[in-house]
Formats: C-alpha cells, structure tokens, sequence
C-alpha cells in the first residue's frame, strides 16, 4: 500500500462528524481479520479520528500468534461478537504506518486517561464503507506519564522468522515505532493534544451494519 493511499486519490469523499464507519483489519490475502462500528470524530487532511465507544460490538475471531495463524483455516471473516470495554479514540495519520490510540474509564468527572496504545500498521486507506488497514503485530503501550514500553515483541518476531512478514517490513515497523517513542519523549506527538476529549453526548453507541464483510474494499498488502 503506498504512502498516499489513504488520501483524497483513493476517490472516497471525506466523511462527515458523527458518520458511522466501518474499521476493518485486512489479511494480506484480502481476508477480513477484524472490523469495528466507529463514528467520525474528525476527517482532514492530516488525520482521521474514529471512536469507538464501550459497549460497541465488534467482530474479531480469537487472537492467535504467527505459527497458529499458518495452521489455522483461511476463513474469508471473523464470526464471533466482542464487546468492547472501554471508550477508545483511534487517530490515524495518511501515509503514516501506525495509529494511535487513547483509552478512558469513567464518564463526567470522574472519567480518566488509561493510555495511549501504538499500533504499527500498514497507511490506512479509505473505503465505501469506512477506513481499512493491516495489523502488523507489534504495538506499543504508553502511560499517562508518557512511560513507552514495546509490546508483543516475541511474536513479532516469530511472524518474521516464519515469512508471515518480510525482513523489510520489520524493520520498518521497528523504525516507525522507535520515531514515536522520540516523539512521546519530546512530547510533540500530536496524539497527545486529544487527551481530554469526550464523545458527544448524545451519540449512541453504533451497530456494524449488515455489510460490514462485504470483500469489494479491497487488498491490504505489507
């Protein structure tokens, strides 16, 4: 996926705040991993920012590390429902290779910041029905306080020495996330200018819809 694809070239228009979307996780066979109802909290040219509300239900089969995913069978979509736990706001960056997102509990007063998660991902692109993009396993956790630890190293690394993903890849993704922890280190990453934000009040939590494992969206490749 190139760097541009998640720009106004993919020809699908900028959404709308408080649109409803489809977040989906995409194999690098087209294979649908994970999909999330969202509402719009922003669309512009230098980000997108989708919530994803507690409560939500979303589709996302059991999660397996790289050798259970060779053996596994190649279902074309998730089929059990989750709920989701906390209120989560999911920023992404057109041509960036990670997303980030911010974790709350509580509402009102008493309503607090649980974290910032780093996702390191392929540039997101746009779709009919909402955003796509594909995991590429290794995360970071960052704390309140901005303390950065990496997650999910060792299985990371075990989907390389398998050829789920390419040296290149890796190191990519190492790169990206290391630019991001120097960012949270110099506290200029822009993640950290929504850590007060709250959803409308009177938006309901979303359903996916009837289409969300329609298979036209398209390939996400690494």
């Amino acid at each position: 996926m190139g760097a541009g694809a998640s720009r106004r070239g993919d020809r699908e228009p900028a959404r709308q705040k408080g649109d409803v979307v489809v977040l989906r996780y995409l194999t690098s066979d087209g294979r649908i991993d994970v999909a999330w109802p969202c509402r719009v909290v922003d669309d512009r040219d230098d980000l997108v920012a989708l919530f994803v509300a507690a409560g939500s239900i979303y589709k996302a089969d059991p999660k397996q590390n790289a050798a259970e995913k060779l053996a596994a069978e190649r279902k074309p979509h998730p089929t059990t429902d989750v709920l989701w736990k906390h209120d989560m706001l999911r920023l992404m960056f057109p041509g960036a290779s990670h997303s980030v997102w911010l974790f709350w509990d509580g509402s009102g007063g008493s309503r607090r910041l649980l974290r910032y998660f780093v996702n390191l991902e392929a540039p997101f692109r746009r779709t009919p029905l909402g955003f796509e993009t594909q995991d590429h396993t290794l995360d970071i956790v960052v704390t309140p306080e901005l303390e950065c630890r990496w997650r999910d190293e060792e299985d990371f690394a075990n989907h390389v020495a398998l050829g789920i993903y390419p040296p290149e890849l890796a190191a990519a993704a190492r790169a990206e996330g290391q630019r991001v922890i120097d960012a949270f280190a110099r506290r200029t990453h822009p993640c950290l200018q929504w850590a007060h934000w709250s959803p409308a009040a009177d938006w309901p939590v979303p359903a996916l819809p009837a289409a969300w494992n329609d298979h036209r969206g398209g390939i996400c490749t690494p």
